[in-house]
């Protein structure tokens, strides 16, 4: 390890750090070019084979042409993903029983929801949503 300086080890990681980075992002390139919806087969064909053959350049391309569309996917599909989850969770609150064997009421489901959305505006606290929880289902 003598013959090794500490600069060098420095830029060693530094150049590994990057190349990983790179990795990362050439995934998320392939995987935004297959679910782009307004690409068509060869178009898709096309950004595959640039990203392919031409690693570095063909991300940065792509990157500099459709990064922006590319913000807008990730942002959609992690809405759709909110809003399944949102969906199931008032649906399974909506037809689940309490211990007794007793279906719940419907205007608790309601209130959930009200105070869920009051907690993601920031209007109450997690502990003061996780009290009125409480309250709601007892």
């Amino acid at each position: 390890m003598d013959d090794y300086p500490l600069l060098n080890l420095f830029w060693t990681m530094l150049w590994f750090f990057l190349w990983i980075m790179w990795l990362f992002l050439l995934f998320k390139v392939i995987v935004d070019i297959f679910r782009s919806d307004d690409l068509g087969g060869w178009a898709k064909a096309g950004w595959l084979i640039l990203a392919l053959v031409l690693p570095y350049l063909g991300v940065l391309v792509y990157v500099i042409a459709r990064g922006k569309s590319m913000g807008k996917r990730d942002l959609k599909e992690a809405q759709e993903r909110e809003a399944a989850f949102k969906s199931y969770v008032r649906e399974a609150a909506g037809t689940g029983h309490t211990g007794g064997g007793t279906p719940k009421s419907g205007g608790s489901v309601e209130d959930l929801a009200k105070l869920a959305d009051l907690k993601d505006r920031g209007a109450i606290t997690e502990e003061e949503f996780r009290q009125a929880k409480t309250k709601l289902l007892i």
